[in-house]
């Protein structure tokens, strides 16, 4: 069971950003390598960006950390952003009438692997 592990995860549970939102920002940073991602995610205009920032961060801190794995060669392999629970509000509207508005959250993972080990 000497088994080599090359990747670690990191979560963040209700974020509150729609997904779709933060799938746009998800998908300019997989791929990339961690160092990349968050100079990208630094100079990205979306509000997303903040928190999916600090997911890959947190991720590769993990690596680091737990696994022992350098920071320098790791590489975002998986990243992707689920739905979490939908708040619901009423909006008054006029004649007494009330709209309903979903304040939806995310939960954004992200996974980094090692380059070295998987690539050679």
């Amino acid at each position: 069971m000497s088994e080599n592990i090359t990747s670690a995860s990191a979560t963040a549970r209700f974020v509150r950003v729609t997904p779709m939102k933060a799938r746009r920002v998800i998908d300019l940073v997989r791929g990339k390598t961690v160092s990349e991602a968050l100079s990208i995610l630094k100079y990205a205009p979306q509000a997303a960006s903040e928190p999916v920032a600090k997911v890959v961060a947190s991720a590769a801190a993990n690596a680091e950390n737990n696994f022992g794995l350098d920071p320098r060669t790791l590489v975002i392999s998986e990243a992707y952003a689920n739905e979490g629970p939908t708040m619901k509000r009423f909006q008054p509207r006029a004649q007494g009438r009330a709209f309903q508005i979903r304040k939806r959250s995310s939960h954004i993972t992200v996974v980094v692997e090692s380059q070295k080990e998987g690539a050679n």
